[in-house]
């Protein structure tokens, strides 16, 4: 692939693997990566063949957030819309990978701040090298927590933490972060890449449709009442039960072999 793409995309055992790649920029988001992440998880929907998604990025860090440099009020001529940037690019990415009925692994290597933050934190299960830094560094430009910060942080630590992480900027440890269960775990910085991709290839050969459906009942489980989360439990484990997956799960479980699934 040529070195000028901004996102590096490979499909490997199920597993489709999108690389930030600016790292001259800590993987700064400008328009250019945002369509070509927009293609990568496009695909994930679409194609049988991917089962599973490896996020992570080229270099020293994760991704810094967006490329200032191409939201400078500097340059004269009207402000910025910055809520066209976040209708147009951020949203949607956020809404694709939630929506995603597979499971999406972050690989968190190095500084992961502003919305490269929290489009690690709309990720389903996060890995960070014990190096890495989440920083939500809107305070020190004025700006709100965007790609879902303002519902991902007390969602997943509380109003207390998610207010203090947003208003005063100061960057927490990858240790912290799975602490406080902001990151399912932190990982030695040489481990990383394999644990992730080795987490996500045990992924991509699992039961795709009940981990989607698993997927999908968790995240309704913060504005559901239980009765409505109880209904939900109902109708997608009886879509679960149709799957050739769960057949093929109870012939391997009562043969006492090692299950084959197909993600059907």
């Amino acid at each position: 692939m040529p070195e000028t793409e901004t996102v590096l995309s490979a499909v490997a055992d199920g597993v489709l693997r999108l690389t930030l790649n600016r790292p001259d920029k800590l993987n700064a988001f400008n328009d250019e990566m945002h369509v070509a992440m927009r293609t990568g998880l496009e695909r994930a929907h679409q194609d049988p063949a991917v089962r599973a998604v490896l996020l992570t990025g080229a270099g020293r860090g994760f991704c810094a957030g967006q490329d200032l440099g191409d939201r400078d009020p500097r340059q004269g001529g009207e402000l910025p819309d910055l809520g066209r940037t976040l209708e147009l690019f951020y949203n949607p990415l956020i809404q694709l990978i939630r929506s995603l009925d597979k499971p999406v692994v972050c690989a968190v290597n190095g500084v992961a701040a502003g919305a490269g933050a929290n489009i690690a934190l709309a990720c389903d299960i996060i890995l960070a090298a014990r190096s890495a830094r989440f920083i939500q560094s809107f305070a020190k430009i004025g700006l709100v927590p965007d790609s879902g910060g303002t519902w991902s942080l007390p969602h997943l630590i509380g109003e207390a933490r998610a207010k203090a992480l947003a208003l005063t900027a100061e960057p927490i440890d990858a240790e912290t972060a799975a602490n406080w269960g902001l990151i399912w775990k932190a990982v030695d910085d040489a481990a990383l890449l394999d644990e992730a991709a080795a987490l996500a290839g045990r992924l991509a050969a699992g039961p795709t449709k009940g981990l989607g459906l698993t997927k999908r009942a968790i995240q309704s489980a913060a504005s559901n009442s239980l009765e409505q989360q109880l209904e939900l439990e109902r109708d997608l484990q009886r879509e679960a039960g149709h799957s050739m997956d769960y057949a093929e799960g109870v012939a391997a479980f009562l043969e006492k072999r090692k299950p084959d699934f197909t993600g059907q």
